[in-house]
This record gives C-alpha cells, sequence and structure tokens, in this order.
C-alpha cells in the first residue's frame, strides 16, 4: 500500500491531542505532500521536522504540520518543544517495537498533523498526550484501523466529544 492513514485522540482539557497522519512511500503522494509542507511555510503555519534532539531526526522522516493557526511564542515553543518531542519519540518507538518496520524507514516518510490548543499551559500534559495520540495513530495506519466493519459496528455508539449538542 503506498499511503496508511491514522488518526488518535488523547488527554482532556486546554492539552488535548488530536493527531491526524499519513505514513507512506516518498516517491507517492505522501512524499509529495511531505515536500510541499516543508516547502510552503506561511505565518502561522510553520511545519517542521519531528528530531529527538538537534541533528538527529527520526526515521522515517516526519514533517509535523499544525492544525491550528500559531499565535504567539507560547504556542510556537508548545509546538517545537513537547509537541515536537512526543511525535519524534512516538516515531522512534514504533520503529523500535516493529510497528513501522526499520527496514523501510529510509522508504517511508510521515505527514503529522498537530493541534496546539490556544488555552495549553501544562508542557507535561502536551508531552504525554501527543505521544499517546501519536503513537496510537500509527498504530491505527500501519493495521488499517479502524476497519469498515469496526467504523459500521460502533457507529450507533458513536459520541463525538466536540459535536457541540
Amino acid at each position: 500500500m503506498s499511503m496508511y492513514i491514522g488518526e488518535a485522540l488523547a488527554g482532556g482539557g486546554e492539552e488535548i491531542a488530536h493527531i491526524d497522519l499519513l505514513i507512506g512511500n516518498k516517491d507517492g503522494p505522501v512524499g509529495v505532500a511531505f515536500a510541499n509542507a516543508l516547502a510552503r511555510q506561511s505565518a502561522g503555519h510553520n511545519n517542521l521536522l519531528a528530531v529527538l534532539t538537534p541533528n538527529l531526526a527520526v526515521k522515517p522522516s516526519t514533517v509535523m504540520i499544525t492544525k491550528v493557526t500559531i499565535k504567539g511564542m507560547t504556542q510556537a515553543v508548545q509546538m517545537f518543544g513537547p509537541a515536537q518531542a512526543a511525535v519524534a519519540n512516538a516515531v522512534a518507538d514504533a520503529v523500535a517495537e516493529g510497528i513501522i518496520p526499520k527496514d523501510q524507514c529510509e522508504d517511508l516518510v510521515i505527514v503529522c498533523g498537530v493541534f496546539i490548543g490556544p488555552g495549553a499551559q501544562s508542557n507535561e500534559n502536551i508531552y504525554n498526550y501527543n505521544y499517546e495520540a501519536t503513537k496510537q495513530s500509527i498504530v491505527n495506519a500501519m493495521g488499517n484501523k479502524p476497519s469498515a466493519d469496526d467504523m459500521l459496528a460502533g457507529k450507533a455508539e458513536a459520541a463525538h466529544p466536540f459535536k457541540g449538542f
């Protein structure tokens, strides 16, 4: 398969984490999205590579894209700090655990949409929730979950937390 799609929500409150991600081959549509994310920056939407520490990027190469407009240095530091660390560690752990095959790391790229709420304050919660949501998104993507049957079976009992009514 050339594209795997994952989603997960973790945590709560102002630091809630919602991750949407794509995993795919560098020479496929995910590779194109990856390149565009790095090449097309805009004010408030500063995409970045996930790194474990400067000069040690994760494999598969992962670009983090903002799902909300970053307004101010507090949100920017949260994205470049605890959220980036969480995404990078989740990707590295997924490779270490065999969820993403190590021998495919140079062929694959990840595009990871990250939400940082404007009222988020706890860097520890930002890290923990984004790690959990990223790791679960990867598990879901690589396992093709949920299946159509899972979706249909859960539809009647589904309660979207932000539905508004």
